[in-house]
């Protein structure tokens, strides 16, 4: 079958299959083919876990998104799935407004997972039933087969699972059979002539001693996945995608010097070269002598095309008297765009802004995917405002940040940048609780770089997601030279994380928290007092705002 569909510039492409796979080349001008990877989505059904199953599902190179739960038959079937998963979730199947996904969707003829939420509700729509457990399960729990599977192929008769369900099935659906039991639940079930399987646990989860092996079967024994998702692959198809999408047009890359922004300016750069234009803005809010020595890195090392521009009196000026944190970020957002916009003018018709949005910025910022809640606005997505005269162009938007890191490696980046910790876009407005003012963005300023310089020096930078300063609101009464003083308070945050989506506290050595104390209060005049966030996430942030 010859799909036909529009895509910019004024082009057209279509899609045919070749010894199953998906081959994408131009309608007009006789285009390059290029290989479109297989892919398996998950189904959100608000389960903390959503994201980790995409990542599973990644790390054994098959490509996978997160989807709304009630996507239709129709418009998963355009996205040509290997196969699919169903999260888990906080409802009972029966409760009110409890997510349900299309009924279509078992007569779909898809390889279908469902997890924990996911398998009872496959259960139910297929005629099974679901009741309150006489006992709940939460934890760690052992599972017996009771059959073979190929979902189950490689797996001992006895393995440690995670469990954390409410409801149990208690009636399987015509055709289904039980492939294990726990104690207190039935765990698996399949109907493999349909291609349809259910866990009650989370193979997802590490707690889950067998959990990878039994994802890596659902993809290759049951949906005939070949995993040729690699950063090689991405770098080849990101290339491809970005021709196709800017053409012979211009374009600019906002960059902050961190991986992302880097690694999505170094992959457009090698799709268009000299018609890219990357700018680093000084939004006065960046770290210490941050604007010269990322200039001087970019343009040094790197090759690339870079225009400073210092706009720092500009978003103080707008930030003056904001103390809100949403309000912050859309302000920063908003005044990115504007001078981004007024460089592309200088330029003289430029169309394209490259950005190095990811996959956790869109999951917090917009609540599209399913009934996930928005968490807070990033500014390169939320942030942004609703009419542009630039088109995005963002080619990592569906990487998490240790995916990015690996294409940064594959692109030959150092390791230097590679390992930069995360810094957010709207920079320290969103560190500086309360109003951003000059004196309060000095003092952070000096915290964080001694903060920085500490961590370093104990070797543990690259050990560590994010380590930095947080200047609260908060004064104050210390003893200062047999004087007394009345000064602010610095919070200090660090955490280790894969992703960014979850993250737990460090514990940092005490000999190591105590020097960063002892600097701070010594050589930053204004502050008095640091305190230690031993905070995860969730509940709280990464960032403080």
């Amino acid at each position: 079958m010859l799909i036909v569909f529009p895509c910019y510039p004024q082009d057209f492409v279509f899609t045919r299959s070749i010894n199953g796979h998906i081959i994408v080349a131009n309608f007009l001008g006789g285009g390059r083919e290029r290989l479109v990877h297989e892919s398996v989505f998950v189904l959100d059904f608000g389960s903390q876990y959503t994201q980790l199953i995409a990542r599973r599902v990644r790390e054994a190179h098959v490509y996978c998104e997160i989807l709304p739960f009630n996507m239709s038959l129709a418009e998963i079937r355009q996205k040509q799935p290997k196969g699919l998963i169903l999260s888990g979730g906080p409802d009972s199947v029966y409760g009110a407004g409890a997510p349900h996904s299309v009924s279509e969707l078992w007569n779909g003829n898809i390889p279908v997972l469902g997890i924990c939420y996911g398998f009872q509700l496959l259960s139910l729509q297929l005629g099974g039933k679901v009741q309150r457990a006489a006992r709940r399960e939460y934890g760690l729990a052992e599972i017996e087969l009771k059959r073979k599977s190929l979902l189950f192929e490689g797996v001992g008769e006895k393995s440690k699972v995670w469990m954390s369900h409410g409801d149990n099935i208690s009636e399987l659906p015509p055709g289904f059979e039980v492939v294990g039991m726990t104690s207190n639940s039935l765990a698996a079930a399949e109907n493999p002539e349909r291609k349809i399987y259910g866990l009650q646990f989370h193979p997802e989860v590490v707690h889950t001693e067998q959990g990878k092996k039994i994802l890596e079967n659902f993809l290759f024994q049951v949906c005939s996945c070949r995993g040729d998702w690699t950063p090689a692959s991405f770098i080849d198809d990101s290339i491809s995608r970005v021709r196709e999408q800017i053409g012979a047009g211009k374009a600019i890359c906002a960059l902050s010097g961190g991986v992302d922004s880097t690694v999505a300016a170094v992959l457009v750069n090698r799709a268009i070269g000299k018609n890219l234009t990357c700018i680093f803005v000084n939004n006065g809010v960046l770290r210490k002598n941050e604007f010269d020595k990322v200039l001087a890195n970019l343009r040094d090392r790197l090759q690339l095309q870079v225009l400073g521009v210092d706009g720092s009196q500009r978003f103080l000026s707008k930030l003056a008297g904001v103390t809100d944190p949403e309000s912050k970020r859309k302000i920063i957002g908003n005044e990115f765009i504007a001078i981004f916009e007024e460089e592309a003018r200088k330029l003289g018709k430029v169309a394209f802004l490259v950005q190095g949005t990811l996959y956790p910025d869109v999951i917090e910022s917009v609540s599209i995917k399913g009934p996930s809640a928005t968490i807070k606005s990033h500014h390169n997505v939320g942030g942004l405002p609703q009419k542009m005269d630039l088109r995005l162009v963002e080619p990592l938007r569906e990487l998490f940040k240790d995916e990015v890191r690996a294409i940064g490696r594959a692109l030959g980046l150092s390791e230097e940048i590679v390992q930069r910790q995360p810094f957010p876009g709207p920079g320290l407005a969103v560190r500086i609780l309360g109003e951003v003012t000059p004196e309060r963005i000095r003092l952070l300023q000096e915290a964080d770089d001694i903060v920085v310089s500490e961590i370093k020096q104990a070797g543990l930078y690259s050990k560590i997601w994010q380590a930095f300063a947080v200047l609260l609101p908060v004064r104050s009464v210390g003893v200062m030279g047999d004087e007394r003083s009345y000064d602010y308070t610095v919070a200090i945050r660090a955490v280790h994380s894969q992703d960014g989506m979850t993250a737990d506290w460090v514990r940092l050595p005490y000999e190591v928290l105590e020097r960063i104390s002892n600097r701070i209060v010594n050589e930053v005049k204004g502050i008095n007092r640091v305190v230690y966030d031993i905070s995860s996430k969730p509940p709280a942030t990464i960032e403080w705002e």
